[in-house]
């Protein structure tokens, strides 16, 4: 049963408040208090601008507090995160790092959900050996970390395929065009594998591929909840 007044830290690597996200949060974390942390909370145009990723570096993507999005570099992330982290720990009783970047492990005092291992556990479970998954990522630059993620993971012989649209800057269109260009090469489930991922595009990549989806979000805050026992109807807000 959910303790009294139990505090989910929810860590973005963009900008807070997250209207995009955490409506979904709220209602998948009954009587659950979330928390949000933005990476790049309080940095001006220049400096998010300087974050881009270098030669080498892994690219993600993420959106800011005004409704508008950036690419940044994993190292940049790496260098602001672990204070971040730090700090939020006193005034929670869990973190989810809202981002499915391939991060390395993070110091941590309290349960942290990182959702990069989480999807790909998650889709293994529902395909068989040497079966077929289909990835959609924001960004064509992705594609070789996705690929590598879920191969990591996924048994012998299994091939993954990975799509580009972007949650942030693409239309539904491109999406759907994804989902039928993964579903026609063989997938037979597709993992959306971003955060920013809503549920209404969940909807439309299986509308488009005729396929079961698989998406970030909601996997891991359904395995916070689960953790933290999360119970009951759903708090009016955050």
């Amino acid at each position: 049963m959910t303790h009294t007044g139990t505090r989910l830290g929810v860590v973005t690597i963009g900008q807070t408040p997250r209207v995009d996200l955490t409506p979904e949060l709220v209602g998948l974390l009954p009587g659950v208090t979330l928390v949000e942390r933005g990476v790049l909370d309080g940095c001006t145009p220049q400096e998010i601008a300087s974050f881009a990723p270098e030669p080498g570096d892994h690219v993600l993507t993420t959106r800011l507090a005004g409704g508008g999005s950036t690419v940044i570099g994993e190292a940049t992330v790496l260098r602001r995160l672990p204070g971040l982290l730090a700090e939020l720990e006193h005034e929670v009783d869990a973190v989810l790092l809202a981002c499915t970047g391939p991060f390395p492990a993070l110091a941590h005092t309290k349960p942290l959900f990182v959702p990069d291992r989480i999807i790909a556990h998650a889709v293994a479970a529902v395909v068989d050996d040497g079966g077929a998954v289909g990835v959609i990522a924001p960004l064509a630059e992705q594609t070789q970390d996705t690929t590598r993620k879920f191969a990591r993971v996924l048994g012998r012989g299994t091939r993954v395929a990975v799509a580009a649209s972007s949650p942030y800057t693409d239309d539904e269109r491109t999406l759907r065009a994804g989902a039928e260009e993964l579903a026609s090469g063989g997938a037979e489930v597709i993992a959306l594998d971003c955060f920013g991922y809503t549920d209404a595009m969940r909807d439309a990549v299986a509308e488009a591929s005729g396929l079961p989806v698989v998406v970030a979000r909601s996997v891991a805050a359904r395995l916070a909840a689960e953790v933290l026992g999360a119970r009951g109807s759903a708090p009016s807000g955050s």
